[in-house]
């Protein structure tokens, strides 16, 4: 249900109101009048003239629902639209960049990768690349982007994108918002792939309705997304969820951060890698062939990855112990582990865990938005102004 701000001027009422409207069927998808009012806690008056507004300008359209039920009349869906509203989502990752138009309502309309070699690995070449995929990809489609969101495997100050150390890129202190802004000359904001993985999740994918949520993903390394109290939680200058330099094996392999024993030496890609008996390094297909060939096996699963479900148990012990979720999302490499070593680990996290017993446990589940999960999250990203505007 919405709420008014106080003593607010009737233009700022509806202003608001028809923000809260258009966020919600961004969000929520299509809904009829009679439920938009009873969901936002409007008169149905009120309501009508919001969505007739809307869909005089094309924000939104009424249709007769696919499926009809019961006698008489059907009730319309309100349903918004596409082209209104459409954004620019980058996934930069450290082997391939991807691309994506995503319209009001959350459509992917085009999208486009590439993968990067070392050369194309640097910061402007990326840039250049991701300008030019851009401006093809909306001439194709003809639409207008109007605002950008990337998602950066990195430390990311939130003010101004700046990619303060993103180190299996090599890159460091590379003012990526500023300079994408400057030559797409539209609102750029760039934020960590974790933390753009937990708002994708809470958004659009199994966190939806979790207030209290935790995504943990593995790639080289291993990142964190925190919703707190239905939020995303960031720290300082935006700088939060680096889960995957939490010491959790002392005197462990040595981490490019300087520490040692990190969470992401042990249950990271390469720790992956090891487990198997793979080469490091070794293609992100090999692996995932490689975790499918176990089956559903478990005995074989515990032969095969005992000790690296036991450093995934510990460092998730700790997560639940010091966050205390509701939910913790395993997303990108993890979404590959056999389901019953997922299983055996949420078992153990529900017993080791003192915040969990005292709660009566937390639910640890596989992201099921797939490889999409970040770039979804940098539209959202970019979407949280654009809303307002629309």
């Amino acid at each position: 249900m919405t709420s008014t701000p106080t003593g607010a001027r009737p233009d700022e009422v509806r202003r608001h109101n028809r923000t809260v409207l258009i966020r919600r069927l961004h969000v929520g998808g299509p809904c009829t009048r009679a439920a938009l009012a009873t969901e936002l806690g409007l008169n149905r008056s009120t309501i009508k003239a919001l969505v007739d507004g809307l869909a005089e300008s094309g924000v939104v359209e009424e249709r007769v629902p696919r499926q009809r039920s019961g006698a008489g009349r059907p009730s319309l869906l309100v349903l918004p639209q596409a082209h209104a509203a459409v954004v620019l989502a980058v996934d930069i990752r450290v082997e391939q960049v991807s691309i994506a138009l995503v319209g009001l309502g959350g459509a992917i309309l085009g999208r486009n990768s590439w993968n990067l070699r070392v050369r194309t690995r640097e910061p402007g070449e990326v840039i250049t690349h991701v300008v030019d995929s851009a401006v093809v990809l909306a001439a194709d489609l003809g639409v207008t982007i109007v605002a950008a969101g990337i998602s950066v495997p990195g430390v990311v100050r939130r003010s101004d994108g700046l990619v303060h150390e993103a180190p299996n890129l090599h890159w460091t202190d590379v003012p990526l918002g500023e300079r994408l802004a400057a030559v797409l000359d539209l609102p750029v904001v760039v934020g960590n792939d974790a933390e753009l993985g937990a708002l994708a999740e809470h958004l659009r994918g199994t966190a939806r309705g979790s207030s209290d949520a935790v995504y943990v993903a593995a790639d080289v390394g291993v990142g964190g997304g925190v919703i707190s109290d239905g939020s995303a939680l960031r720290g300082t200058a935006g700088y939060l969820g680096e889960l995957g330099h939490m010491a959790v094996h002392p005197g462990g392999r040595r981490c490019y951060c300087g520490s040692r024993g990190c969470w992401e030496t042990e249950v990271g890609e390469r720790a992956l890698c090891r487990a198997l008996g793979l080469r490091e390094g070794s293609p992100r297909g090999a692996v995932v062939a490689e975790l499918r060939s176990l089956g559903t096996d478990a005995e074989r699963v515990r032969e095969r990855l005992g000790e690296f479900t036991e450093w995934l148990t510990l460092g998730l012990v700790n997560v639940v112990n010091v966050l205390g979720p509701e939910l913790v999302v395993l997303g990108d490499l993890f979404t590959a582990l056999p389901g019953s070593l997922v299983a055996d680990v949420a078992a153990e996290v529900r017993t080791r865990s003192l915040v969990s017993r005292a709660v009566g446990g937390v639910r640890i589940v596989a992201s099921t938005l797939g490889g999409d999960v970040t770039l979804l999250g940098a539209a959202e990203l970019a979407f949280e102004p654009v809303l307002d505007a629309v």
